[in-house]
Order: C-alpha cells, then sequence, then structure tokens
C-alpha cells in the first residue's frame, strides 16, 4: 500500500512537472512571438505580461483567435524572396508566390509568379515588370507599412485573390532560418554546374551540386533556390525549386525535434526578427500555429504560371525603354483570364481539365472574321485558337466591306447554343460580348462554311494581341544582361 501511494505521488508530480514545463515553454514561445513582432512589425503594440498570461492560457485551451479578412473558406497568404540591403537588386521581389490554404479541406497551394510578368502599375498609368512593384511602392508611399499596397493590388489584379497576409523575407533570413533548422533535405532532380553564381562583394563563384538526395545548409539551399544558369527551364525551373525548398522547409519547421528543441526555435525567432518584414501579428501567429495541425501538409498543389511550352499560359515579348528592348512576359490571351481561373480552381485542377476535355468534345467549326483594320491581329487569334487553345476547325472568312470597321469585339453563336463550352471560352479570353442571333451581314459571309461560332473582332483587340512574339532564349539571355547589370551597380 505504501508503495502504491509512493508511485501515486510520483505520477501526479511528473504530470504538474510536465504542465509546468509546457507552460513555460509556451511563455517561452509566446515572449519569443512577441519580441518577433516588435522587431519586425513597428506598428503593433507589445504586449505586456498579462496578455503573454492570456496567450498562453488561449494556446493551451487549443483555440484561436479568428483570422482577419477571410470569408471561412480561404486564406491567401503572399510570399516574396528579396536579396536585402546592400545587394543588387535589393528591393525587386524576383520570388513571388502565393500559399494558399483551404479552411474546409485544410488543403494546402503553392502558386509562383514570373519576376518578368508584364503589369500595370496601380494609379499611375505606366507598365512595368512586377518585380519592381514593391520597389515603386517603397520610393512612394509616405508610410512604409503602405508600401506593399501597390504589389498587393497587382496581385488582386492578376490572380483574382484577395491577399490577406504577406510576408517579405530576404537573403540573410532565408539562410539563418534554414541553419536555424538544421538544413533541409531536398531530392535535386538533375546535376547542376553554373559557373555564373553571384558571389560576395558583386563577384561570381561556382555552384555545383550533384543530382540526388542531399541535404543542403542555409548558403547552400539559398543557391539550389537561386540558381537558373544551368536550369533548361530557366526561371520556371527555379519557382519549382523554390517551391520545394519551402516544402522541405514546413516539414523541418513542424518536425516536433524542432518546436520543442528551445535553442532551434530561439535561432528561428533570431533569423526572423531582421530579415522579415510582414503584417502577421503574434496573436495571428498562435492562430497559424494551431491551423497547421490540421493541415494536409503531404500534397501541396504546386502550380507555377510560365511560358515554358504549348500549354503554359504566358508568351515572350519585349517592350522598348528608349532604344532598348526588354523582355518581356504577357498572357497568351491577352488578359489575365486563364491565371484568374489557375488560382480559383488551384485546389480542383481537374475542373479546368474536365472543361478542356468538353470543348475537345463539342469539336465546334469556329469562323474569324476581321473587323479590327489590322490584318495581324486575326493571325495571331488564328494561332491562339490553333495551337494553344487547341481548336481543330478554326477558318478565317474574308469579309468583302473591309473598310466598314468594328470598335468591340463580338462572338455569335450560330448554333442554337449547342456549343456551350467553346462559346463560355471564347467569349472568357478573348474577350468578346456574346450575342446569339447573327447580323445578316455576317449570315452573308458565312453561309457556305455553315461554321457553329462566328469571332468578329474589333478594334479592341489590337491592343491586346499586337505585342511582338519571341522566345525563350531571348527572355534569358535578357535575364542574364540583366544579372550582370545588378552586380555592376552598386549601391552606394
Amino acid at each position: 500500500m505504501q508503495i502504491k501511494k509512493i508511485l501515486v505521488k510520483l505520477i501526479l508530480w511528473l504530470i504538474i512537472l510536465t504542465l509546468l514545463g509546457a507552460i513555460g515553454y509556451g511563455a517561452y514561445f509566446l515572449h519569443r512571438l512577441n519580441s518577433l513582432t516588435n522587431k519586425v512589425n513597428i506598428y503593433q503594440k507589445p504586449e505586456n505580461l498579462l496578455d503573454t498570461i492570456s496567450s498562453v492560457a488561449q494556446l493551451a485551451k487549443n483555440s484561436s483567435s479568428e483570422l482577419k479578412n477571410t470569408d471561412g473558406e480561404r486564406i491567401n497568404i503572399l510570399l516574396l524572396g528579396v536579396a536585402g540591403k546592400g545587394k543588387p537588386g535589393q528591393n525587386l521581389t524576383d520570388t513571388i508566390m502565393i500559399a494558399n490554404i483551404n479552411l474546409k479541406t485544410n488543403q494546402v497551394a503553392l502558386l509562383s509568379l514570373p519576376r518578368d510578368l508584364y503589369v500595370a502599375v496601380p494609379n499611375s498609368g505606366w507598365q512595368t515588370k512586377i518585380n519592381a512593384i514593391y520597389q515603386s511602392g517603397l520610393n512612394s508611399a509616405n508610410e512604409e507599412e503602405r508600401a506593399i499596397e501597390p504589389l498587393l493590388k497587382t496581385i488582386k489584379s492578376v490572380t483574382s485573390l484577395d491577399i490577406h497576409y504577406y510576408t517579405v523575407l530576404n537573403f540573410d533570413g532565408f539562410k539563418q532560418v534554414i541553419d536555424a533548422l538544421g538544413g533541409v533535405n531536398v531530392a535535386n532532380e538533375r546535376d547542376i554546374y553554373d559557373a555564373r553564381y553571384p558571389g560576395p562583394n558583386y563577384s561570381y563563384e561556382t555552384f555545383d551540386l550533384k543530382k540526388g538526395f542531399q541535404h543542403l545548409d542555409g548558403e547552400t539551399a539559398l543557391k539550389y533556390a537561386r540558381e537558373r544558369h544551368d536550369d533548361p527551364e530557366g526561371d520556371f525551373g527555379r519557382a519549382k525549386r523554390q517551391q520545394q525548398i519551402l516544402q522541405s522547409t514546413k516539414n523541418k519547421l513542424f518536425s516536433t525535434k524542432t518546436l520543442f528543441d528551445i535553442f532551434s526555435v530561439n535561432k528561428l525567432f533570431n533569423a526572423l526578427g531582421e530579415n522579415v518584414r510582414t503584417d502577421v501579428t503574434s496573436r495571428e501567429l498562435e492562430s497559424f500555429f494551431e491551423l497547421s495541425k490540421k493541415l494536409d501538409t503531404n500534397n501541396i498543389v504546386n502550380a507555377n504560371v510560365d511560358a515554358w511550352n504549348k500549354d503554359s499560359l504566358l508568351k515572350v515579348s519585349h517592350v522598348f525603354y528608349g532604344e532598348t528592348p526588354a523582355f518581356i512576359l504577357i498572357p497568351r490571351v491577352g488578359n489575365f483570364s486563364e491565371i484568374h481561373d489557375l488560382a480559383q480552381n488551384i485546389f480542383d485542377l481537374n475542373k479546368l481539365k474536365r472543361r478542356r476535355e468538353e470543348i475537345s468534345k463539342e469539336n465546334a467549326t469556329v469562323a474569324l472574321i476581321n473587323k479590327s483594320g489590322d490584318n495581324d491581329v486575326i493571325t495571331k487569334i488564328k494561332k491562339l485558337l490553333n495551337e494553344n487553345l487547341v481548336y481543330k476547325n478554326v477558318i478565317i472568312i474574308p469579309d468583302p466591306s473591309s473598310k466598314d470597321l468594328e470598335d468591340i469585339t463580338n462572338v455569335y453563336d450560330s448554333n442554337s447554343g449547342t456549343k456551350p463550352f467553346t462559346l463560355d471560352e471564347i467569349a472568357t479570353r478573348l474577350p468578346a460580348n456574346v450575342y446569339y442571333t447573327l447580323p445578316d451581314k455576317f449570315k452573308k459571309v458565312t453561309e457556305k462554311a455553315a461554321p457553329d461560332i462566328v469571332l468578329v473582332i474589333g478594334k479592341d483587340s489590337i491592343g491586346k494581341y499586337n505585342m511582338p512574339e519571341d522566345t525563350i532564349e531571348d527572355l534569358k539571355k535578357a535575364q542574364d544582361d540583366q544579372d550582370y547589370l545588378n552586380m555592376q551597380n552598386k549601391p552606394n
């Protein structure tokens, strides 16, 4: 009986010590969250001791405060990578990734946008590459916390997604986070040898990494995430490796070994505190921590907006700055509608596949009539429909009244709504106004061909489809040249 009493007391003491240890660790964890908030986000008021104790109690109850600006279905987090102060292109966001969290299914998806995507700068009347928008915001914003606003508006325009949170991490922070986690593991798909990797003090060095399983420290992980000269897919291959590093970092971060190693946590917070900008508060970090326990992070969806093949949503073009051409990426359909579809359906990409299958089954005959006054536009639209959207039956019908131009592009259903998927896609992609009665003047010229759908191209299509089309090789060479210039232009 005496032994039993001793065992009961021992068990009770172990339970008490465990609880005290958990509360102590929780207090430390939240204290570091609070310290991190004070360093990273100067717009948040520091928590006092009572607030911290309250937060510990909240965390102990396994509840979390509600995250902001969400509809209860999805959270979208913008992840940006910059070089950092004193480095070439220090505030250019050469990594642009959106982490999507489905709150209903607990799925996670990553969507990467290329740095050379050509976009309109909000409220400015001019256009530039998307990686320069954040720097532009820093230059023009009266308050530093508002510098992100132009980029958030741009991301909304490109993807149709509302961004609920953002994080900007620089190179030093990236390396220190990886090192604080003890390195990360990746499966390198091919041998990498880059003799022109940017080195210290505006120099070049060689980056060499063999194919196969690799354990990377912070410095090597950064090189793996940045290297593109020896990647046949260039920037698009780099985006895939960045997503790979992010997933590996996530696995390491949420491992039991890391979360309950107080020294690793301390290093992690030190690394983040000096090198990250974000609008996530310490309380919201607690909520994200709780949310992470539910997420299916073993089956992350990865998608890249690129220009690599005929199925890609972008194409290479160029604009001139004075007499110097600048190679850019633009939507292949002349607008961002395809990227909108990808972003909105990223958790069910089969939906996009099923729609293409339905279009293929319809096998519609599409007739094109040029009322724009530009002979090149109709050729480019026919190529888009044939080669990219894979319409097999696209014909050009000469217009005898070619001087009678139209301002707006219209699409006519001349087959009583029997080809709805094709009609909807053409109307959305071009875009075009939809009509279900074909005017008599077009009935006459299309009578012999008897098309299912008639697309009458107006003047409004000229600006969307008159951009020159270049090659991936042109883009890669221009990127190499720009990287070289960045290396020469040392900041003061």
